[in-house]
């Protein structure tokens, strides 16, 4: 019996996508639920699964462009895949439990028959004898000479249509936004203390380690509330001003800039935020999110910063009307009440429309996010300070 594998919807108005690779080869062993090969539309890339486990058989090569719901592969289920009906093997040892097998290893042992145990029974161990070898060998060797070559060729690589959809938003930004951009600089020596002091325990009682995004995004959040105009954006004749954040964070991957969304960060606490970017983040990086996942939004924040960007303009991610842009910390010289000292510093800059966010609202949304994470106790208390909350004043 043979199990069609068609390609699914990644949402709706896209009715074509590009099988971009496939994950094994044609005629090889799949098991249930194994990830065979990878499409990408315009919106997202999704996985291929083997519905049932069986002989693949492969009806369109990498690189085609076909319509959603074509045949791509079928699985024909009488061919037994060994190791799939093998009788209940005995509990792990805790040494087996530790070790990692990847898919392709295991298919390998399952074919021949082999456990954990009978691999790492197989291994030798290693002798102070290789060590030695290794070094000497190491010490003999020679720098090899530098081969100066020229070469005139290149290499040319189709444009994914994830890719095309990228360049189109953002000559979309460009050509029908009023887009400017604000600086300011923020002084990070509060964040980096908190996270040195506290970071056992918060990793200790959360499981996660304490980052700087969750504290942007927290930062952004109380910003947003005190500014909504930053929030809002336009919907035709009509300014659209949601009363909640639900905050995009921009993740690079090889597959293009993805744009995982956190809904309703207002309502998050800096572990809940930590989490949900790190799960986002990852998947994003593999190409594997939903595209209700990347729906949405109210805000971008882009972390230019861990690439070692001094100073950007982020660009707009439509039809949002700001996008903060987070760079490196470098010790800096500054003035602290007339005299200098060498502090943590960040640029910081806010790209905006500015046929939705004025001027004021702009600056005084990037100064109070500056504020916030100079002041780190204050996005508890929104516009007071600590100290006038105590003071009731």
């Amino acid at each position: 019996m043979a199990l069609e594998i068609k390609i699914p919807s990644p949402g709706e108005s896209i009715a074509e996508v590009e099988l971009t690779s496939w994950f094994v080869e044609d005629g090889a062993l799949v098991s249930k639920n194994q990830e065979i090969g990878e499409i990408e539309s315009e919106k997202a890339t999704l996985p291929l699964i083997a519905g049932e486990s069986g002989q693949l058989k492969i009806l369109v090569q990498e690189g085609e462009t076909i319509k959603v719901g074509v045949v791509v592969a079928s699985i024909d289920t009488s061919v037994e895949v060994p190791g799939e009906k093998m009788a209940p093997v005995e509990k792990p040892s805790s040494e087996q439990k530790s070790v990692k097998v990847t898919p392709v290893a295991k298919q390998m042992m399952e074919r021949e028959g082999l456990s954990v145990d009978d691999i790492l029974n197989g291994l030798r161990k290693i002798s102070a004898g290789d060590v030695k070898q290794v070094i000497e060998n190491s010490s003999a060797a020679k720098i090899p000479e530098r081969q100066m070559t020229t070469s005139r060729e290149e290499e040319r690589n189709k444009v994914s249509q994830l890719r095309k959809k990228i360049s189109e938003r953002l000559v979309t930004v460009k050509n029908e936004t009023a887009m400017l951009t604000t600086f300011n600089e923020a002084d990070m020596s509060a964040i980096i203390s908190i996270r040195k002091r506290y970071q056992e325990q918060f990793v200790e009682k959360h499981g996660i380690k304490l980052g700087f995004m969750s504290f942007f995004t927290k930062a952004v959040t109380e910003a947003l509330r005190q500014f909504p105009a930053v929030n809002s954006y336009l919907d035709g004749e009509e300014v659209v001003s949601p009363g909640y954040c639900d905050i995009g964070i921009a993740v690079q991957s090889e597959k293009g800039l993805m744009v995982p969304v956190i809904r309703n960060t207002e309502a998050m606490s800096l572990a809940q935020l930590e989490n949900q970017i790190a799960d986002l983040a990852t998947r994003a990086r593999k190409a594997r999110l939903s595209i209700e996942e990347m729906s949405g939004g109210t805000f971008t924040i882009s972390n230019g910063g861990i690439y070692g960007s001094m100073l950007s303009t982020p660009i707009l991610n439509p039809p949002q009307s700001g996008i903060l842009g987070m760079h490196n910390i470098l010790e800096r010289p500054v003035a602290i009440n007339g005299k200098v000292e060498i502090r943590s510093m960040m640029y910081i800059a806010l790209s905006y429309d500015h046929r939705v966010i004025d001027g004021k609202d702009s600056v005084g949304f990037l100064k109070t996010v500056k504020e916030l994470l100079e002041e780190p106790a204050r996005m508890i208390f929104g516009e007071q300070s600590p100290e006038q909350f105590l003071l009731e004043i």
